[in-house]
């Protein structure tokens, strides 16, 4: 099995997501099956160790849907790939919808888990804004955007025996880059956090956030938020988890008010352990929780802040 990788990067290397889709994407080709990566605009020798046979890579240059389609259209109709996979970023739901069409092969999007069975691959899918799982199955060829957390990110690197395929110039785009603006250099990066705590619109009122603040100190970790409590401008735009802000995986998530929307749920539902805290017994966050408890937030933040300083000092 031959499968085709597109690297999402960010400041030039390969993002965690797109590693996990190399080492998923290893996993799907079996022994003897081969993995190859699009590094568009970034910098070949950090795909070096990612361990695939071949890296078609370009000259530095920034995201251009225009232009990246039109590498990913060259390399495609010039080798032939079983599959063709994409991570559920702003860049793969430009370029896989596009590729599909393009090549008349199948797309399978928002995919929670993917198998292979002979010429076919079969994926489960979020639909109706994820409160359903559909299960669909393509001929091969295929075009594939996997969420993040489908698979496992292998630790260590592979060999570094790629072949560099150099792409030729530029290809002519209606896309110009007006301007780029950063991030703060200063704003938490959410994602590398091992343990957050969110708040969700049960914790009541806005005093509620600097306790929790507190709590998710004592913890060594971060606070955050849903939807809600960001719309609110309680928190800032970068700690809110969700669809329409950050994936992230920690170790322990703490859910404090947190309902349980889908679009929520798909931001964190890769966290190793989920606790709930919410006075709704029925609230769909304890569908996904390993641990919860239907208290009220105001009862329970006090008590679990004093429980952690008498543990940390």
């Amino acid at each position: 099995m031959k499968i085709l990788v597109y690297l999402d990067l960010q400041d030039g290397v390969p993002t965690a997501l797109s590693r996990e889709l190399v080492a998923g994407a290893r996993r799907l080709a079996g022994q003897g099956g081969s993995i190859e990566l699009a590094l568009i605009g970034g910098d070949a020798d950090a795909a070096r160790n990612l361990g695939a046979s071949r890296v078609f890579t370009s000259t530095p240059s920034p995201y251009d849907p225009v232009a990246h389609g039109a590498y990913l259209q060259g390399i495609v109709a010039d080798n032939g790939f079983d599959l063709i996979v994409f991570g559920c970023t702003t860049s793969g739901l430009d370029l896989a919808p596009v590729l599909a069409f393009r090549n008349d092969l199948p797309l399978l999007s928002y995919c929670t888990a993917v198998r292979i069975s002979g010429g076919t691959v079969e994926a489960d899918s979020q639909i109706y804004g994820g409160k359903l799982v559909s299960t669909a199955e393509a001929s091969m060829p295929a075009v594939l955007l996997v969420n993040a957390g489908t698979f496992s990110e292998e630790n260590g690197s592979q060999a570094e025996n790629a072949e560099i395929i150099q792409l030729p110039d530029r290809p002519q785009s209606s896309v110009r880059l007006l301007s780029a603006n950063r991030p703060d250099p200063n704003a938490v990066d959410i994602t590398k956090a091992s343990r957050l705590l969110c708040v969700g619109r049960g914790i009541g009122e806005q005093d509620v956030i600097e306790e929790a603040r507190e709590v998710a100190d004592l913890m060594g970790g971060e606070i955050v938020g849903s939807r809600p409590i960001i719309d609110a401008g309680w928190l800032p735009k970068e700690r809110q988890v969700g669809k329409s802000g950050r994936k992230v995986k920690p170790q322990l998530y703490l859910a404090l008010g947190v309902s349980g929307a889908p679009e929520h749920i798909e931001g964190m539902g890769g966290a190793g352990t989920i606790v709930a805290i919410n006075t709704d017994a029925g609230a769909p966050i304890f569908d996904h929780a390993h641990f919860g408890a239907a208290v009220d937030v105001a009862d329970f933040l006090p008590a679990f802040k004093e429980a952690l300083a008498r543990k940390v000092g």
